[in-house]
């Protein structure tokens, strides 16, 4: 079964709004295995919204379409996809009825414009929404069915979840269940080499990866009839590659990120850690302390950018400044030991660079970051040099050093 989706409005074409709409709903036929070979994206214009209409009905079996029923004279959705497939619209007294209550019970102004959204194409299934003044609609059209749900996310998720999905399952006989296997450590490059072979001889499942920042996601993939069946094709597959990626497989859960992995990491070690952050000013520490529970491991740190703030509060050398700079290997290890000191911690990360526009130099260009990690009074430092503008580098080396965290404990 083919499905498209539509997203119905002018503000998205002009880049007002994001589409998250569309995403949603392709993770969403993916997941019930209906297959998803096109979106569109149409403006508020009746002759562009019928065409549209017209080449998704011509190439696939189901039509979802988001935005475009509400009660403006510019909200054509509804009334283009029934002309498309040569439906009349009539009053549907519930909807009529409940869009009066809705009204009344919050003290609002009721104009008669309002009354459009309780037209509907005959011979159609009215889906309700308590979130909101615009019912959905599945209309078919001859084997087919167009689908139109309301725009905003708040009223278009809980409908697709609570009304079309399992008017979808009932259509589709299979489902696909995914499995998401994240590490750090290995390029995107590196890392499909070392499953080539799976990848070349995959059939169900299916092998997919995602190159993350400072990560790569492979998506384990099957189609089967229910999710236990889809498992047992799943598991050997999954227990395979993280037989090959070994200790930079941080979690098999697509909802866990790293800076988690990490703190449970430090939980179940017992360690505490700290940052001393130069040219990240603070984003490492921002990562992790997006993690509930992490106050149980994280107990301060540093952003220590001026040349005196590293001597007063690190106690970096003045020597080391002067001869090597703030900007260098022998900073950087001064800085890692001096947070683990004056944080009473097990683990210290150092962050020192150039993030650019200007600072750089021949010798240190614009991109060089050094970044120390202590554990247990033992460091080391390496030697980076990232590409990019100011926020990419800055980025980059976050991500960089939360990778160099989960090496050094796992």
């Amino acid at each position: 079964m083919i499905a498209e989706i539509v997203s119905v409005g002018t503000e998205i074409l002009m880049g007002n709004i994001v589409n998250t709409n569309a995403t949603f709903l392709a993770e969403q036929c993916a997941a019930l295995g209906i297959s998803c070979f096109y979106q569109q994206v149409v403006g508020d214009n009746e002759d562009r919204l019928s065409e549209a209409f017209k080449t998704a009905l011509g190439r696939s079996d189901i039509v979802i379409v988001s935005g475009g029923l509400g009660p403006t004279e510019d909200d054509l959705t509804k009334e283009t996809a029934a002309k498309v497939c040569g439906k009349k619209l009539v009053t549907h007294e519930p909807s009529r009825k409940a869009l009066i209550e809705y009204f009344n019970k919050r003290n609002i102004p009721f104009t008669d414009n309002n009354y459009k959204q309780a037209d509907m194409p005959e011979d159609s299934i009215v889906i309700d929404n308590p979130n909101g003044t615009a019912p959905g609609v599945i209309i078919p059209y001859e084997d087919k069915r167009i689908i139109l749900m309301p725009g905003p996310p708040g009223e278009m998720i809980p409908m697709f979840n609570d009304s079309i999905k399992p008017y979808l399952k009932k259509m589709s006989p299979v489902t696909i269940y995914s499995v998401t296997v994240k590490e750090t450590g290995i390029g995107e490059s590196c890392a499909e080499e070392l499953i080539k072979d799976l990848i070349d001889t995959q059939t169900n499942p299916t092998i997919a990866t995602y190159a993350k920042v400072g990560e790569v996601h492979l998506r384990v993939s099957a189609m089967a009839k229910n999710k236990k069946e889809a498992m047992k094709l799943i598991s050997p597959v999954v227990k395979e590659i993280k037989k090959r990626f070994g200790k930079h497989v941080y979690t098999t859960d697509e909802s866990v990120t790293l800076e988690e992995a990490i703190v449970k990491k430090l939980k179940k070690k017992e360690y505490t850690i700290t940052f001393a952050e130069s040219c990240t000013g603070g984003m490492l520490s921002s990562r992790l302390v997006n993690v509930p529970g992490v106050s149980d491991v994280y107990k301060s740190g540093y952003v220590t950018y001026a040349n005196k703030a590293k001597r007063k509060i690190l106690g970096v050398s003045k020597k080391t400044l002067k001869e090597y700079g703030a900007v260098s290997e022998e900073c950087a290890y001064e800085m890692a030991f001096g947070a683990a000191k004056a944080a009473d911690a097990d683990v210290a990360i150092a962050i020192t660079g150039i993030a650019g526009p200007d600072g750089g130099s021949d010798e240190k260009p614009v991109g060089t970051v050094y970044i120390g990690c202590c554990i247990n009074g033992e460091a080391t430092v390496s030697k980076y040099l990232f590409s990019g503008n100011r926020t990419k580098i800055r980025e980059t080396t976050v991500a960089t050093a939360l990778r160099m965290i989960w090496s050094a404990l796992a």
